[in-house]
């Protein structure tokens, strides 16, 4: 398994000169405290436990797996201690009030710290992670008396939370939730059901766990219209606000999976538990998708730590490998071979995850401003300034979501494919980081039901295409700020072209829709990729502007190799993954008929 080492160079390059993190923190009023110092701080801090505790954890935790006996979950070697040590460093509470215990630190910061983690350990990181959309929905939707309860130990880390949606029989489907909601004398609900795929739902890293769940009262309307949202935590609190009774939820079982098999995916089942409703009755989904959103960028997040893992376990194997001699003739000509790393298609591998790995992270702190934009106006009370940054979050969610992770899949498949047979082997760790990844693509929402999301609703139904015009018409006045840059003209030239087209291609399906309603599902993985080709190649011309223009003036000069190659991996995108986009552009447009004429029927294997 690759060793871990966390790209402090390209993250702070990304926050203080692509990002202007430092003025961005001096606008927020949590912002103050967030000075170069302290975030320098934080980063090295971060850096030091997922590269010295973290990441060596990583392989023996896959190979382990947890153990399930008798209702309870037993982590791997040295998870515990870990964790332990996760909370006595106080990096739960990183981003959440002083009044819970916390930092009131930016939530970006939160954001970037669990990159960090989740490259060095993904499985690790899911049990504090899920933790984070659980205190989020407390903060935003809970009584004051429920954040006095829960949110001390939760920021602290001492107990954790779980998101309970998914049900025997629904998944994305959520009308379709059974688990019902019994009101009691005492104010209190009768919680009964089963729910599947919790992740982190059983373990013993904590002293509690705290499960937010999807419940139907008995007058509850049938759909979406009736669901509403409980907290039901393992333990009873007490009276002084510890840990009390324990409450009828237990764990059926645990999950044997492909990969992340350090992290708990648990069966769980509510006998008439202990339920406190959080938010209004029947308005549970609402409340739900501020832990929904919330984990879908953690998901996100896991598209680039697959890619940059991969990537940092591909390098070194591909410069200390020999194999045949470079078409261009020796280049280590006293050993009897080279190494692959001078073979084109190898390099079109490294070049791939390097550029998936950086751009998509340069996406995801970008979002993550917007996120501490969002935080700023809850916390000051300003309705109409938090709407209107979730409404901007909301249009990059599902293709972050969607295509980072898809992305990630890949840059993880091309790390194995580096090492060729070798790759396959378990020693090696390759093959787990492409196991570890596969789910990304399918948790919180498959790549197909983001796709859905960002043109079925979030361009064609909610904006009529202005969300897809306003996006473009920011990135048109980069391309006109830098059309006369003779190094950014061809980037500004591109990007330019893909702007009219990406708004000609959804006016074409928006008026396609009319006489052929299911083009719109037919195009929108398509639309999606081509979002995400488009978004990512418009960060990758941030960043290489700011590289020339370092190198330009000669600010960069005691790093001049990495402006360098900010510069060229930047051109490798542009001329070799982005003209991916004029094969989606084609095949979204098509009628739907070659996916609708074969009738269900006739779909079989044995005629």
């Amino acid at each position: 398994m690759p060793a871990y080492k966390a790209p402090l160079h390209d993250i702070r390059f990304l926050m203080n000169e692509v990002f202007d993190y430092p003025a961005h923190y001096q606008t927020l009023s949590n912002g103050e405290a967030a000075d170069p110092e302290t975030v320098d701080m934080i980063l090295e801090g971060a850096a030091d436990f997922c590269e010295n505790v973290l990441s060596p954890l990583n392989q023996t935790g896959d190979q382990e797996g947890c153990h399930f006996e008798n209702g309870e979950v037993k982590t791997p070697k040295g998870f515990k201690e870990a964790y332990d040590q996760f909370v006595q460093s106080g990096w739960q509470g990183l981003s959440y009030p002083e009044q819970y215990g916390g930092q009131n630190l930016p939530m970006s910061l939160n954001l970037i710290k669990s990159e960090m983690m989740g490259t060095a350990n993904w499985s690790f990181q899911m049990y504090p992670g899920l933790s984070v959309g659980c205190i989020n929905t407390i903060i935003q939707y809970g009584t004051d008396e429920q954040k006095d309860t829960y949110l001390p130990h939760l920021v602290a880390g001492t107990w954790s939370g779980t998101m309970c949606l998914t049900e025997p029989q629904c998944g994305t489907d959520l009308g379709q939730v059974k688990t019902k909601a019994e009101p009691q004398a005492d104010g209190t609900y009768a919680i009964s059901g089963t729910k599947i795929f919790i992740s982190a739902g059983e373990h013993d890293l904590t002293e509690n766990i705290v499960h937010i769940v999807l419940a139907r009262l008995p007058d509850a309307p049938a759909g979406t219209k009736g669901i509403s949202l409980f907290i039901v935590p393992k333990f009873l609190p007490s009276a002084d606000g510890g840990v009390g009774e324990r409450n009828p939820v237990t764990c059926g079982s645990i999950e044997h999976k492909m990969g992340i098999r350090a992290s708990a995916t648990a069966v769980l089942n509510f006998d008439n538990a202990v339920g406190y409703l959080i938010g209004e009755p029947n308005k549970g989904l609402h409340a739900m998708f501020t832990f929904m959103n919330t984990a879908r960028i953690g998901t996100a997040i896991q598209g680039i730590c697959h890619a940059e893992l991969a990537f940092q376990g591909a390098l070194p194997y591909a410069k200390e490998r020999m194999s045949m001699r470079a078409l261009s003739g020796k280049k280590d000509p006293e050993k009897v071979a080279d190494a692959i790393i001078h073979h084109a298609d190898v390099r079109r591998m490294l070049l791939t995850q390097k550029a998936i790995a950086e751009g998509g992270r340069a996406m995801i702190y970008h979002a993550a401003q917007i996120a501490d934009k969002m935080t700023d106006a809850l916390e000051r009370g300003d309705t109409a300034a938090f709407e209107q940054h979730d409404d901007h979050l909301g249009f990059y969610t599902p293709i972050l979501k969607g295509f980072l992770t898809e992305m990630g899949y890949e840059a993880a498949n091309h790390g194995m494919q580096v090492y060729g047979g070798h790759g396959y082997i378990k020693e090696w760790g390759m093959e787990q980081i492409v196991r570890d990844s596969r789910i990304s693509t399918l948790y919180e929402g498959t790549t197909g039901v983001q796709a859905l999301d960002l043109i079925g609703r979030k361009v064609l139904l909610t904006s009529k295409g202005k969300v897809i015009r306003d996006y473009t018409a920011e990135i048109l006045k980069f391309c006109g700020q830098h059309a006369r840059n003779k190094y950014m003209r061809r980037f500004a030239w591109d990007l330019t072209k893909l702007c009219a087209q990406w708004n000609a291609l959804t006016v074409r399906i928006m008026l396609a829709a009319r006489k052929d309603r299911d083009i719109v599902s037919s195009a929108s993985v398509d639309f999606l990729m081509f979002s995400g080709y488009v978004m990512m190649a418009y960060f990758w011309a941030q960043q290489a502007a700011v590289a020339s223009a370092k190198l330009a003036s000669n600010d960069g000069a005691e790093t001049p190799e990495f402006y360098k190659a900010k510069i060229k991996v930047a051109d490798f995108y542009f001329e070799r993954l982005l003209p991916r986009t004029q094969g989606h552009a084609e095949a979204m447009v098509n009628p739907s008929k070659t996916m609708t004429a074969l009738a269900p029927e006739h779909f079989s294997f044995d005629y």
